[in-house]
């Protein structure tokens, strides 16, 4: 028997904490699924893969008692990524210790550096010289190509794909099928609509969609 001394509690259920619970389940590292916390009050009493919904993070202090010692954010994102910046603090400030998940078919070159909580989900491709931030997510079949630079609490969705030398700031989401052009520049908390395709830098906290993408609107940062 395969035991560990990883006792992780998911923050966030849902879609998101299905795949990512999955790839934990594949994982080599192994690594003990004590709970899942959620907001939802419906979820609460059911399971996710079979790992309990036991409550919202009220609970975290509970968990803690019972030897939780570690945390995954479970939320993924359509756009706003402040709730997965919320719950990676949360963690954070009951001093848990932050984890990351790599799938098995995910593709990081050892040139590649990642940061605290960083997820990669099946298929997904990060080559040498990126950088990517603290809870990143590289979703399944997306690309992040050599010299690219992800910043902090970055979602970039399912099959997206960065060119190289790509900057892309904090908060900022990369809509599924987006492709980027290299050399751009995405700004902190824009949001790039699914299947766009970037040929020119965008601003901080704009909403881009189209090809090629075109400003939408402005958003006010939270």
């Amino acid at each position: 028997m395969i035991t560990s001394d990883i006792t992780c509690i998911v923050l966030g259920g849902g879609g998101h904490a299905r795949v990512l619970i999955d790839s934990i389940q594949q994982a080599d590292r192994p690594m003990h699924l004590l709970a899942v916390l959620d907001a939802q009050p419906s979820l609460w009493g059911s399971n996710i893969l079979g790992v309990p919904i036991l409550g919202g993070d009220d609970q975290i202090p509970a968990l803690i008692s019972q030897g939780a010692n570690s945390f995954v954010v479970g939320l993924g994102s359509v756009g706003n990524n402040r709730p997965r910046q919320r719950l990676f603090d949360l963690g954070l400030s009951y001093q848990l210790a932050h984890q990351q998940v790599i799938h098995p078919k995910a593709i990081i070159s050892p040139a590649a550096r990642l940061g605290r909580g960083v997820q990669l989900l099946p298929g997904s491709i990060v080559n040498a010289g990126a950088i990517l931030g603290d809870n990143v997510i590289v979703n399944s079949g997306a690309i992040v190509e050599h010299d690219c630079q992800i910043g902090n609490h970055v979602h970039i969705a399912t099959g997206a794909r960065l060119a190289s030398t790509i900057t892309v700031g904090t908060g900022a989401h990369i809509g599924a099928g987006a492709t980027i052009r290299q050399c751009i520049h995405i700004g902190e908390g824009a949001i790039v609509g699914a299947g766009a395709v970037v040929v020119k830098d965008i601003d901080p906290y704009t909403v881009v969609a189209g090809v090629p993408a075109k400003l939408l609107k402005k958003i006010q940062p939270d």
